[in-house]
């Protein structure tokens, strides 16, 4: 891959754009987690952890805050495979959903440019090892369903690429259980 250069007004449009149409798919409630796995090497049309950039970083942090927060929606940060796929998230959140803490903070090589920005901008970060968020925008192909409630469900926006990197967006739904007399809608019985 050749390191392109990257507009950041864009990818802070594009990031907006993506969230928006996300989110009025997702059906989320105040209080529910939206995760963000994000390669700035991807978005730069680099190898996935290679060559990390901060003010990248900053800027899709910058963006999807601006969507989240005025819903009061909280976002978990995911960091790379050098921290096991750990995420950064506001402490508050950790403990309301009884998160388990873990001891590390990120660097550009180990976590990533976007948790560096997500400690810098959250009044309180920390870590923790996993997170069930009920949809998630997947910056660079990061593999972030582990974290997306089951059951998953991709949901297909106008937001193919921020920057070189190829995104998904995942939102959840209940499981659907029951056989062949179950019914997935309401309806009021007939007397």
């Amino acid at each position: 891959m050749k390191l392109v250069t990257v507009n950041l007004n864009e990818v802070a449009q594009r990031v907006n754009s993506g969230l928006n149409e996300l989110l009025q798919v997702a059906n989320l409630e105040a209080g529910d987690i939206v995760v963000l796995g994000c390669s700035t090497s991807e978005i730069q049309g680099e190898k996935i952890g290679k060559h990390s950039n901060l003010d990248i970083g900053r800027t899709v942090i910058k963006a999807a805050l601006s969507i989240l927060k005025p819903l009061q929606l909280h976002l978990a940060v995911q960091g790379c495979e050098h921290l096991n796929r750990a995420l950064v998230i506001e402490r508050s959140v950790a403990k309301q959903n009884g998160f388990e803490r873990v001891t590390v903070f990120p660097s550009l090589h180990a976590g990533g440019a976007a948790q560096i920005a997500a400690f810098e901008a959250f009044d309180e970060p920390v870590e923790i090892e996993h997170v069930v968020a009920q949809a998630g925008m997947d910056i660079g192909d990061t593999a972030i369903g582990m974290h997306v409630k089951f059951v998953q469900i991709p949901v297909r926006t106008s937001i193919k690429e921020i920057g070189s990197a190829h995104t998904t967006f995942l939102r959840s739904r209940p499981k659907l259980v029951g056989g062949e007399r179950a019914q997935y809608e309401w309806h009021a019985p007939i007397n």
